[in-house]
This record gives C-alpha cells, sequence and structure tokens, in this order.
C-alpha cells in the first residue's frame, strides 16, 4: 500500500519522500530529509575558516620573540637586563626552582648528569661555555622558551619570569668559570 518514491527535486538534498493512498488520493504522509549544507553556506564556512586559521598563525608569529634562543647567541636576548638583583634570597629562590625543574636533567650540581636526562645530553652548566650565548638575558631566553630540537622545554608557562630570572642567577653560582653579564 505503501512504496518511497525518490523524487528528483529532493535527489541532491539526498532525501525521501514516502507516500501512500489515503482516502483514495496519493498523499505525502513523511518527508525525511537528511542534514544538508549548500554550497554557498559551504563556501562562507570555508572562507571564514581560512581567516580564522590564517588569524591564529599571524598571533602565532607576533608571539614568537626575536629573542628566540639561537646557537651562537642571540643579539636581541642578549640585550635583555636581569631585573633580579642576585641577592642571598634571589639565589634561594633560584636554586629552589633549579632542584624543582632543572636537576632531573642538569644534575644537581649542574654537570649534565641529572638521572632523567634524555636523548640529548644536557648541558654542563658548570663549565662556563654556553652554546647558546652567555648573557643573562640569553641564558633567560634558553629556559623560558626552550630550545628547539632538544630535549629541553620552555618554562614560561611553569615559573614565572622574575622566578625564571632568579634560575639565571643561581645557574651563574654553578659556573666554574665566570660568565658574561
Amino acid at each position: 500500500m505503501f512504496r518511497v518514491i525518490r523524487r528528483p527535486s529532493f535527489a541532491r538534498f539526498a532525501g525521501v519522500q514516502i507516500f501512500g493512498f489515503r482516502h483514495g488520493r496519493l498523499e505525502g504522509l513523511h518527508h525525511y530529509r537528511m542534514s544538508f549544507i549548500s554550497f554557498e553556506a559551504l563556501r562562507r564556512t570555508g572562507l571564514l575558516l581560512a581567516v580564522l586559521i590564517w588569524s591564529a598563525s599571524v598571533i602565532v608569529a607576533q608571539q614568537t620573540t626575536t629573542t628566540a634562543p639561537r646557537r651562537g647567541g642571540n643579539p636581541e636576548a642578549a640585550n635583555l637586563k636581569n631585573p633580579i638583583a642576585a641577592t642571598p634570597e634571589s639565589l634561594a629562590a633560584g636554586k629552589r626552582f633549579y632542584t624543582q625543574f632543572c636537576a632531573n636533567c642538569h644534575g644537581p650540581v649542574g654537570k649534565g648528569d641529572g638521572a632523567t636526562a634524555g636523548a640529548d645530553q644536557p648541558s654542563d652548566l658548570t663549565d662556563g661555555v654556553w652554546d647558546y650565548g652567555a648573557s643573562d638575558g640569553e641564558i633567560f631566553t634558553v629556559i623560558h622558551d626552550g630550545l628547539t630540537g632538544k630535549d629541553m622545554g620552555g618554562y614560561a608557562g611553569r615559573i614565572s619570569d622574575n622566578d625564571i630570572w632568579s634560575v639565571v642567577n643561581f645557574v651563574r653560582t654553578l659556573s666554574r668559570v665566570p660568565g658574561q653579564k
């Protein structure tokens, strides 16, 4: 008594109309149409998505600092001045953060012999050799941003900038050869 008819007008919407006879005539009882998005809506959505992706990439590019760590040093990072004086309080705070976040890889005295060091040998902080620059600003940038392609991630999200500067002050005390300021 009932039959399903696929009508060309609904075919492009992937819809199906169910027809049957009622009171001696053909009537549409129910219409089931799958959700669809028109081509124009897809085009607008695609354009909006492209704009959002582009905007996000611009924001990320702006957040990438020109002071990013570079092998051999970074002149922009070298210009950063340490706003935290190397007081006993700063050194104690730096040692506390170093012990919590750095000693696992760099070792308790900074020789790069920590228990959980990754595939890359951590830097020996006691030898006075700074592959990514020896100024306070360059050391700060390495701790803050981490090193791309190395096992060292950045600590910007876990340690405040002032505490990172205290870690820089403490790391200076580990070096047998006094570093640049």
